[in-house]
């Protein structure tokens, strides 16, 4: 793999695994562990934009729903600044894999398909590798040569390489500060996917929780805040992600998205009390289908003579067996109004059926919210009535300003817009859900480190 920026020090590897075998990656840092030991740049960019740089030699890891609809899609259609030139597929069934069979054999036309991690590190045109496999795989405690852990370990280390990793990053916040801090010591970018930050409707609701206090559409001080996924689905579909494994459940595969959300809006919490469960009772009871997680704040300001809230609630859910259509999204609740929302995002909708990734960046309706699902507001007139109106989603939902950041991270050097440390923090709040669901009480927040 090819080294995109000189690091100031580079750590001895100790021994570069041999991907496979039983050998042991030992990485030495200067500050002799890896267990080394805000939150806000948002993300505005355009959907496109030119640099003077010749295109970033791409890898994907992963070719079910991640890998498919969330990166590859992304890479092809912006060729300005990523190539891909690489992807990982233990058992291919024809020489260009699910690429080939997903977008035609244009799209694989130089692709490497590879088997083994071996086969994309030995490759030293490869600059940058997107993790789209299995949650558990993204840290393995083991450390051992086969593990998607070590493979990043070399990849930031030996290799030279940066690396996106999709959600979540990791099952516990020691792994991730662990990853966080070689990427650190090696200068290279380690970057989290929160997409759902670009989603349009959490962009709408970002513009409306911008609004001055002068108005009329705003929602004074808010007390209660309330985030979901719902869905309803009866049966498991038997794939890796209903089996008992690290950072499986729905607490890390949909939570993920909407604890951090609220720490984009709001910050850290003073205190966590959640409720997990597998409510439908098949599969494995140690794979929760549905969680409830509340997270404390102290009170928001308020002004004028408006009512003074002594407290700020985040409700975050996800029901598994929830009959609506289109199901709740968000509900706001302030001294001055309550913002309602309903269905979901349409990008994965739209990724997994668009003919070409060129639609991304062509076509006019990607990314745009349907008007029948806009927000609703009521507001409080200054005479006491309710007054009933639309808050309609303006700004598309634009993944790929994801990609756009990352290359010019990548690319620049430039500050990221989503953090590895934002991520971290969110798998910190997902372990004390679990703790405090374990353990039925609610728990203080502890200090960033």
């Amino acid at each position: 793999m090819a080294a995109h920026r000189q690091p100031a020090a580079r750590s001895p590897l100790v021994r570069c695994p041999v991907l496979g075998s039983e050998d042991t990656l030992v990485v030495s840092l200067p500050q002799g562990s890896i267990l080394v030991q805000q939150r806000t740049a948002q993300l505005v960019r355009p959907r496109t934009s030119e640099m003077p740089h010749k295109p970033i030699q791409t890898a994907v890891l992963g070719v079910g729903l991640g890998g498919l609809a969330f990166h590859i899609p992304f890479v092809l259609a912006l060729p300005q600044h990523f190539t891909l030139r690489a992807v990982w597929e233990r058992n291919p069934a024809g020489a260009g894999g699910k690429l080939t069979a997903r977008f035609g054999a244009e799209a694989a036309a130089g692709v490497t398909i590879c088997r083994t991690y071996e086969d994309i590190l030995s490759d030293d045109e490869i600059e940058l590798v997107v993790i789209s496999t299995p949650s558990a795989t993204h840290y393995d405690g083991r450390v051992r040569a086969d593990s998607v852990f070590t493979f990043i370990m070399a990849v930031l280390g030996a290799c030279g390489g940066s690396v996106l990793v999709d959600k979540p990053v990791t099952a516990t916040a020691a792994e991730a500060r662990a990853l966080g801090a070689l990427a650190r010591d090696q200068q290279r970018v380690l970057y989290p996917y929160q997409n759902c930050r670009l989603n349009a409707d959490f962009l709408a609701l970002r513009a409306l929780l911008a609004l001055p206090p002068s108005d009329a559409r705003g929602l004074g001080a808010l007390y209660e805040f309330e985030s979901r996924y719902d869905r309803y689905r009866t049966s498991i579909k038997g794939t890796w992600k209903d089996s008992p494994a690290p950072a499986n459940g729905a607490v890390y595969d949909l939570g993920s998205h909407l604890v951090d959300q609220a720490l984009v809006l709001f910050g850290r919490p003073a205190r966590v009390t959640a409720f997990i469960d597998n409510v439908r009772g098949i599969g494995s009871d140690q794979v929760d289908d549905c969680f409830t997680i509340y997270l404390h704040y102290p009170p928001r300001p308020s002004t004028g003579d408006s009512p003074h809230p002594t407290s700020f609630t985040v409700i975050l859910r996800s029901h598994i067996l929830s009959v609506r259509a289109p199901q709740l999204r968000y509900v706001v609740r302030g001294t001055a109004g309550t913002y309602t929302k309903f269905g979901i995002d349409v990008q994965e909708a739209q990724l997994k059926a668009m003919p070409t990734p060129a639609e991304i960046t062509t076509s006019p309706t990607y990314g745009q919210e349907p008007a029948e699902l806009y927000g609703s507001l009521e507001n409080l007139s200054p005479s006491g009535e309710v007054i009933k109106s639309t808050w309609p989603t303006t700004a598309k939902g634009n993944y790929a300003a994801i990609y756009e950041d990352l290359a010019h991270a990548v690319r620049e050097g430039r500050a990221q817009a989503i953090r590895w440390e934002e991520s971290t923090e969110v798998i910190e709040t997902i372990e004390l859900a679990y703790q405090s669901a374990r353990e039925g009480r609610t728990f203080t927040v502890p200090p960033r480190a």
